[in-house]
């Protein structure tokens, strides 16, 4: 998309009025999404729906993601929350199962394995961890781009040493889809939560399964929509399950995916390669700029800037009306369609004193 298509689409669909720099805790709802909630909530409100929302709409949510990450929609399971989709990935292994993830990762990628109690979980430094596979291991759970300080993990080494010991491998794309380039199936099972980068509200999440995946992936939260038939297995058991990804859905909650349907719609007008090219880009410019002010940020090409000692600053950066984070004690900043060089030089200026 050309610069002043983007500019145009970011001025008819956002009205932020903070310096936010923040989507990596939460990313700012469209207007065309603000608007369908509305529409679902004032028709639930009046009892002009049939129900509580409208499955074509969920549907065309699970076809949008499909095709940011590159794959058909018979493989995407929508749902609630990573972490629900990770304990489903963690219940079928066996007890004893190897699990290696990176040191520091975010808690809804390594938990649910965790509190099982009988799974070996061994924890690598990221830039070893395709080195740490090994014939013992059963799973590698990681993420595409690292919540604490935006490091990108060297996807094509990691899924080289699972292919070559025979380990699956879980993907975390929640810091990433949207603006970094996915294909989807080329991982066994990826997860994703929509109210980051793909400005979805809070409550869509996605997993995705491969075919060879889904053979022992067990629907072990099967409710009705996961049927073969979901209008005739409302009353008593399941007696078919839908043979796509499908069969691992949740029931939805349809404000949330009535919304989710329009924010993955401009994702896909806008593309992934033009939304990478400008996030990054002012991600770069940031990085610049903090170097000029003496503060290292942490390397790479990264749409998400973290910096390493000063996450205390957050509070005065919020005074002054700037929005970011901290975690691990990095002060972290990350950018995506609404923001703009200007954005980058207010919230350096504050850093500057």
């Amino acid at each position: 998309m050309e610069t002043t298509s983007l500019s145009r689409t970011v001025d008819d669909e956002f009205a932020p009025e903070t310096t936010y720099l923040n989507t990596s805790t939460c990313g700012l709802l469209p207007r065309r999404t603000v608007e369908a909630v509305k529409a679902l909530a004032e028709a639930i409100a009046t009892g002009r729906g049939a129900g509580s929302g409208d499955f074509e709409a969920v549907d065309a949510a699970r076809a949008g993601f499909a095709r940011l990450v590159g794959i058909g929609a018979d493989r995407v399971a929508i749902g609630s929350s990573v972490s629900v989709h990770v304990g489903l990935i963690a219940a079928a292994l066996p007890p004893g199962a190897e699990v290696l993830a990176p040191e520091g990762e975010f808690s809804s990628v390594v938990s649910p394995f965790a509190v099982r109690g009988d799974l070996k979980m061994r924890y690598v430094p990221l830039d070893g961890l395709a080195g740490a596979v090994r014939p013992g291991t059963a799973l590698v759970a990681f993420s595409s781009v690292q919540s604490a300080d935006g490091r990108i993990a060297d996807l094509d080494a990691v899924r080289a040493a699972a292919a070559a010991h025979g380990a699956r491998t879980l993907l975390d794309a929640t810091q990433s889809a949207g603006w970094l380039s996915l294909d989807a199936g080329a991982y066994d099972y990826t997860v994703t939560g929509g109210f980051k980068f793909l400005l979805c509200p809070r409550g869509a999440s996605f997993l995705t399964v491969t075919e060879e995946a889904q053979r022992t992936l067990p629907a072990v939260f099967a409710a009705w929509v996961a049927s073969d038939d979901p209008w005739n297995s409302t009353y008593g058991p399941i007696e078919r399950l839908s043979p796509t990804a499908r069969r691992y859905d949740e029931p939805p909650a349809f404000l949330t995916y009535h919304g989710a349907e329009h924010s993955l719609a401009l994702l896909g007008e806008v593309g992934i390669d033009a939304l990478h090219a400008h996030a990054t880009g002012l991600a770069a410019r940031m990085r610049a700029g903090l170097a000029v002010l003496g503060h290292e940020a942490v390397p790479g090409e990264s749409a998400i800037v973290a910096v390493p000692g000063l996450g205390a600053r957050e509070p005065e950066l919020a005074r002054a009306g700037v929005v970011v984070s901290n975690r691990a004690g990095n002060l972290r900043a990350a950018f995506h369609l609404y923001n703009t060089e200007a954005d980058v030089d207010r919230i350096l200026d504050v850093l500057s004193g």
